[in-house]
């Protein structure tokens, strides 16, 4: 297949023919028929020609003319004209007042001789309502103002310095077993037994169980030092915004006898403790003073599902905030009240402290299905509430749990309908194939039979 190139003529020969090379290269690549060029054609000359490649070189076939460029331009003549200019003018048509004009109507829909608006008087506020019946009025609900939150608390983030440091001591066959060490005896000795079982599936001698398993005790003491030092070091630079969580499990790890005996560990140890327990102290009052901040805007629901929520198991929760949050609960809980607002609140006040003195005076005007269930659900955490309503809690029930918040169902996609076999092309010996596999809609997400309501 042959395309074009454009070369450069570098010299005429006796025979007639020319050597040529490629547009701005240094040597000769071939040679060209003279009797293909332009008789005019002389040495320097940059011409476009169709070529051949192959394996002996590049064959000339044949001279193509390029484009002539042309200096002709078309214009247009504009002609003048012998007669005088005259301007374009405008005339209206004058209405003819002698037609009868047409009827209008006045403000009561009454039509006048005359055609003439009759005068507009103003409408009495009677006339108004008796013309346009009141709307109902609907229930405005200002939402309370927002409280601002405070930031997440950091999770724990370890390095590796210390378990890197023993693990490069430990000769390198021991190193999978200090490893596995780590992650318990238990996890040694279930690595040990498949080991052993895929050797004696193969015929291969298998590892000696007992010998393992005390290379492993002996050199977890030192694994257990280095992964506590690790993790406390980390905890220390974040103690101030470090998870409670995270904190006492690192303190709590602190009374491992290998790690009590080591001199660096204990000293690191006593500092973790005291700053445990100023977070202790110091995450308590804000918990108070969030709960309090809720109650005071009228965050009622929050309030509940904060007061549920310690920064640890035991915390006191003191009477004077419980029966300001007792109070406001029940103020929510009125007979007007929506279905809606009930369920919230009974929902976040089941698993406060203050489930077993919430009292209402009467049930809502407007009791729905959702509602009823739900004080059923939980009769045994509200009973006070409960009897209002004619529930008993059944003897011997599950406790019940507080709700997950159910995600948003994901839509359907309709799959695609099965395409028809396409016929290949008369005179083609391919065979088109064609996709007819539905799509798979995506899995959509189950929500629990109780919705969890909105909180406030």
């Amino acid at each position: 297949m042959s395309r074009r190139i454009d070369i450069e003529l570098t010299s005429s020969r006796p025979d007639g023919t020319w050597t040529w090379r490629a547009a701005g290269a240094r040597e000769p690549k071939g040679v060209v028929n003279g009797s293909l060029l332009p008789s005019s054609t002389k040495v320097g000359d940059v011409v476009k020609v169709d070529a051949e490649f192959d394996i002996d070189g590049i064959e000339i076939l044949g001279v193509v003319s390029g484009r002539v460029k042309t200096t002709k331009v078309e214009t247009l003549s504009l002609l003048g004209s012998d007669e005088p200019f005259q301007a374009v003018t405008q005339q209206l048509a004058k209405r003819d007042r002698s037609k009868p004009s047409r009827p209008r109507r006045n403000e009561r829909g009454e039509r006048n001789e005359r055609g003439e608006r009759g005068e507009r008087r103003p409408r009495s506020d009677q006339e108004s309502r008796e013309r346009r019946p009141e709307r109902p009025r609907r229930p405005r609900f200002e939402a309370p103002p927002e409280l601002p939150t405070r930031p997440k608390p950091k999770r724990l983030k370890a390095g590796s310095q210390h378990r890197k440091a023993v693990l490069a001591e430990i000769p390198e066959n021991q190193r999978p077993i200090a490893e596995l060490a780590l992650q318990g005896m238990q996890a040694v000795r279930q690595r040990l037994k498949s080991a052993n079982e895929a050797l004696a599936a193969e015929g291969k001698p298998t590892m000696p169980e007992q010998s393992v398993v005390q290379m492993a005790q002996d050199l977890l003491p030192k694994l257990r030092v280095a992964d506590w030092l690790d993790r406390a070091e980390a905890a220390k630079r974040d103690l101030d915004t470090l998870d409670l969580r995270d904190l006492r499990s690192v303190v709590a790890a602190a009374n491992d006898p290998a790690i009590e005996r080591d001199e660096t560990c204990r000293a690191l140890a006593a500092e973790l403790k005291t700053g445990l327990a100023t977070r202790s102290e110091s995450d308590y009052q804000q918990w108070l003073s969030d709960i309090g901040a809720a109650v005071e805007v009228g965050r009622i629901v929050r309030a509940l599902k904060m007061a549920g929520q310690p920064p640890k198991a035991g915390a006191i929760f003191p009477d004077d905030l419980g029966r300001r949050l007792a109070d406001a609960a029940a103020q929510n809980l009125t007979p007007d009240a929506f279905p809606d607002r009930w369920i919230a609140v009974l929902e976040a006040a089941a698993f406060s402290p203050i489930r077993s003195t919430l009292t209402v005076a009467a049930p809502p005007t407007q009791v729905t299905p959702e509602l009823t269930k739900t004080v059923e659900r939980l009769a045994a955490l509200l009973p006070k509430v409960a009897t209002v309503f004619g529930v008993t809690a059944v003897a011997g029930a599950p406790t019940p749990k507080p709700l997950r918040p159910s995600k948003p169902a994901a839509k359907k996609i309709p799959p695609k309908p099965a395409a028809p076999n396409v016929p290949a092309p008369s005179g083609s010996t391919e065979t088109v194939s064609v996709d007819t596999t539905p799509d798979v809609p995506a899995e959509e997400s189950v929500a629990s039979p109780d919705t969890a309501p909105s909180a406030d």
